[in-house]
């Protein structure tokens, strides 16, 4: 006799386990990162805007205590490919409205990853690109770096959350199809879950 199992069901592979039965403790921890580096970015806003503190030496919570390490390329690189990885690995866990919508945040990430990835390959190399004195990615020929890298994050942000918003309170038709357990039931429509 032959039984049917859902796709993923029985594997034991990282990514399908990341996706199925460990798909909210991994969301959970690559929100923790997103969190933390949301955290960075806003104190480095404050120090700038509310604080009036000079733009070398707002440097956020790490720069703080470690100044050459918000200085580097390095940091900033590692980071937009985590959350690069992080975006494409778990999308596999996400089904109908909900994939869409970290669908397009991971289009928007795969863009700021590949900002990041200008500037780390002129701090790494010393050659300039379009004519700056210092690394200087596309659209920061058009926008300043602190403004430009809180855009971005937020809006890469905003689709993640509204993605997750929906992988939690799907409704029935996605619930059905869903490998993971993030959900413990559809969203009844019309009606709040108490």
């Amino acid at each position: 006799m032959t039984t049917i199992q859902a796709p993923g069901a029985g594997s034991t592979g990282l990514v399908n386990r990341l996706n199925g039965v460990r798909h909210r403790f991994a969301l959970n921890l690559f929100m923790v990162i997103v969190v933390a580096h949301w955290a960075e970015h806003l104190t480095q806003a404050f120090q700038i805007w509310a604080l009036g503190m000079p733009l070398k030496e707002s440097r956020g919570v790490l720069g703080y205590f470690y100044p050459w390490l918000v200085k580097s390329e390095w940091l900033h690189y590692g980071y937009a490919l985590v959350m690069l990885i992080g975006l494409f690995l778990l999308r596999r866990g996400f089904v109908g409205r909900a994939k869409g919508w970290w669908t397009v945040a991971l289009a928007i990430q795969f863009w700021h990853h590949i900002e990041h990835l200008l500037l780390f390959v002129q701090a790494q190399s010393g050659t300039m690109f379009f004519g700056q004195a210092v690394p200087t990615s596309i659209a920061q020929l058009v926008f300043p770096r602190v403004e430009l890298h809180l855009f971005y994050n937020t809006i890469v942000f905003i689709p993640m959350v509204v993605a997750m918003y929906l992988h939690l309170r799907p409704n029935q038709s996605e619930f059905d199809r869903a490998d993971c357990s993030c959900a413990k039931e559809p969203a009844l429509s019309g009606t709040s879950r108490g």
